[in-house]
């Protein structure tokens, strides 16, 4: 028996051919659905496909160019620059001129990793048509991509695959790959292989083929935790099975910060970055913890928190881990108070469900001579002409003049801003 490996890995022996074959992603594609409704009127749009790695982004995208008849080029922002970018543009604009306005897809791969004049480099292409751009990201676009760019495309989330969807393409392997059909596979736990891949198909069909390797003998693959664990080189952390755990192990990370347990932070956090969590993932959750959890209880979290975003960004695994820790631990240690998540959960509750009274008069600028003979500004009291900066006067709504919105807590520097707010204004309750 000839069971010799591939050149050509798994992952892209098994890349679906049509639209029909692809696995997942069913609130893009399904019927009705957004892509599923630019295709079905013949057009499409330029967009950026944000999703973890294996969720299939650069599959659908060359799904969608083929499905419209276009000419596709894809490139990496890792290793492409500007005279690459400018290269294909100009070609894809003589292909659109002299070839019967045949469209040019360009697909930028990792393109969070193109600077801002390199983005800038594609607004007018997009801008006149002469390509459609689809970039894939496994970073926030709100955070990576320049807001000209954003607001030229379209933003679909791509999720990570489920265990059910990695099923299909798993039998799909073992029933379809000329290689793996020539074997005969057996599972001491095949839940577990799909787990290790944690919603990344390439992952688990790549590791899938290290295991038959790494076990085959005369034509017969049993797969046991011992040939996973050297296939994917790292022992099993039960973060992502069943993807229940997962969100177990982050909801006990949270809990642990907010409840000022370093230890038991620290603990989760390794549990999340073994189980291969996005380091970057944990970092965004840090900063919202500074100002949810701590606030002005502790200001210097919120700062602390994005510089570890920006640092682990700027290094990556495994030395990322230490800025963490280092986060992770003052964080959990710092004193605590939710005064400012809930102030704006009481403004957004205003605004949202009472009418949008006017601002007061005394508080409107007044340019013009017009607007002064109209009380506009008049009586304004300004805070720097007074002792110690402060005079009391009304900035709310006289609707609203007793709303109280943010209630101060006693731990921290919050304690010093409450005796502050209790001796400036009188009037209120803190």
């Amino acid at each position: 028996m000839d069971a010799r490996l591939p050149e050509i890995p798994l992952a892209e022996r098994m890349r679906p051919r049509t639209l029909e074959e692809y696995v997942g992603q069913k609130h893009l594609i399904g019927e009705g659905k957004p892509v599923f409704q630019m295709l079905n009127r013949g057009v499409l749009f330029s967009m950026v496909f944000w999703g973890p790695p294996g969720s299939g982004k650069t599959t659908l995208a060359r799904l969608l160019s083929s499905r419209i008849e276009a000419h596709f080029e894809q490139i990496s922002a890792v290793s492409s620059g500007v005279k690459d970018v400018r290269l294909i543009i100009e070609n894809a604009r003589k292909r659109r001129l002299e070839l019967s306005q045949l469209q040019t897809v360009l697909f930028i791969d990792e393109i969070h990793r193109f600077n801002k004049a390199q983005q800038d480099a594609l607004l007018q292409a997009v801008e006149q048509g002469d390509i459609i751009l689809i970039g894939a990201t496994t970073e926030n676009p709100s955070f990576e991509i320049i807001p000209p760019l954003r607001s030229r495309a379209r933003t679909y989330v791509l999720n990570p695959l489920t265990i059910e969807e990695l099923s299909v393409l798993l039998d799909r392997a073992l029933e379809k790959d000329e290689y793996l059909r020539r074997l005969s596979v057996s599972f001491e736990d095949r839940d577990m292989l799909i787990a290790y891949s944690g919603g990344d198909a390439r992952s688990m069909l790549n590791g899938l083929e290290m295991c038959c390797l790494l076990a085959e003998e005369d034509g017969a693959v049993h797969i046991t935790q011992t040939v996973l664990e050297e296939a994917f080189q790292r022992a099993f952390a039960k973060y992502d099975k069943g993807g229940e755990e997962h969100y177990n192990v982050i909801s006990a990370f949270i809990k642990s910060v907010r409840g000022s347990d370093p230890d038991a932070a620290l603990y989760w956090m390794a549990r999340m970055l073994q189980g291969g969590e996005d380091p970057l993932f944990v970092a965004r959750r840090l900063i919202i913890l500074a100002s949810e959890d701590i606030g002005n209880a502790e200001p210097n979290a919120l700062l602390l928190a994005t510089a570890c975003y920006d640092a682990v960004h700027a290094i990556g695994m495994p030395e990322a881990r230490i800025v963490l820790a280092q986060t992770v631990t003052y964080l959990a240690s710092a004193p605590k108070s939710n005064a400012a998540y809930l102030a704006i959960g009481l403004a957004y509750q205003d605004v949202g469900s009472l009418p949008p009274y006017s601002v007061p008069l005394h508080l409107r600028n007044a340019p013009t001579g017009l607007m002064k003979s109209q009380g506009y500004g008049k009586g304004y009291k300004y805070s720097h002409d007074f002792p110690g900066h402060f005079v009391e006067q009304d900035y709310l709504p006289e609707e609203l003049r007793q709303r109280q919105y943010y209630k101060p807590g006693t731990e921290g520097r919050e304690g010093r801003i409450l005796e502050r707010l209790r001796t400036l204004w009188k009037r209120r309750s803190y």
